[in-house]
């Protein structure tokens, strides 16, 4: 009876490549671009789990080498491919939320500590590649403030991002811990019109739209210029029950099939990387940090202050 593929084993992964088509690259984050970059050397598509890569360089080398092999490069943002998040992406298309005045996020949980990257670099690439896919933007300058808590561990266990879209005219605010009571996966749209909160957790109702805001009572008389705010209903539309990884999965295939371009291809994971990278020099500078796509982030002479 011949062995199937499913369970048997190798040690490394240059025993596997010769018997797959495709690679799924879940390991360590400090190993991401060393097991893509074999992959990719051996013709094989990759998806890489989330970050990309631990630097710009090593993201942009994945990017261009993939290229020349001619094969599959995507990125596991996994949120991208959620039911809830793709109708929150509609309704701020259509307008349906007016225009976006700011968007607040938090990842947090009760670990897992990871030993060879801090809490922005394990937990933040959701929520940021959440904010890029709903904004259709990449930030273009980052803030950010991060403290470690648990004794013995060199790498910061809380952290709070700050990301500014130029182009969207928004700014995003994300929060990450590992010292948390509670699993929280949660992003909040606070448009001109409604507002909007996708929780990951809550099953029944992953997606609310609440009809509240704050509404300015324009005068000719600016001393006199009032506040209204507004209490409406609120919404929970029918979703489509569908599994993010699942459906991540589905379309890794498909692309590895038929050639066709990933949703989240590297460039989406650079994206992810370069915000990433600059959160981490704004974390030890204290300084808003200009996000660069092309080469490792140096420190910028006259990068503005952070405001308390």
């Amino acid at each position: 009876m011949t062995q199937r593929f499913a369970d048997r084993g190798f040690d490394d992964l240059s025993s596997a490549v010769d018997h797959v088509d495709a690679v799924i690259v879940a390991v360590p984050p400090r190993l991401h671009f060393e097991v893509a970059y074999e992959a990719i050397a051996a013709g094989k598509h990759v998806l890489v789990e989330k970050p990309l890569a631990t630097s710009v360089e090593e993201a942009r080398k994945l990017i261009d080498f993939a290229n020349e092999q001619g094969v599959v490069l995507m990125v596991g943002h996994t949120f991208e491919y959620s039911s809830a998040v793709n109708h929150l992406k509609s309704l701020i298309a259509g307008g349906d939320l007016g225009t976006v005045q700011y968007i607040d996020a938090a990842w947090l949980n009760l670990g897992l500590y990871q030993d060879d990257v801090n809490v922005l670099w394990d937990l933040a690439p959701h929520g940021i590649s959440v904010c890029n896919f709903l904004l259709d933007s990449q930030p273009t300058r980052v803030g950010a403030w991060g403290s470690r808590h648990a004794s013995g561990r060199g790498f910061e266990d809380v952290a709070m991002l700050r990301l500014e879209y130029e182009a969207a005219e928004v700014t995003a605010y994300l929060r990450v811990s590992w010292l948390d009571p509670a699993k929280v996966r949660r992003v909040t749209v606070v448009g001109s019109k409604r507002m909007a909160v996708f929780n990951d957790l809550a099953h029944a109702e992953p997606l609310r739209i609440y009809d509240r805001g704050v509404d300015n009572d324009d005068s000719t008389d600016y001393s006199a210029a009032t506040l209204t705010y507004r209490y409406g209903s609120i919404v929970s539309p029918y979703v489509p029950t569908s599994e993010p990884l699942m459906n991540e999965l589905s379309h890794f295939i498909e692309c590895a099939t038929t050639g066709a371009p990933p949703r989240t291809p590297g460039e989406s994971g650079l994206a992810v990387v370069a915000a990433l990278e600059a959160g981490d020099l704004a974390m030890s500078s204290g300084q808003l940090v200009p996000v660069v796509e092309e080469t490792p982030l140096q420190v910028i002479n006259g990068a503005e202050e952070l405001a308390v």
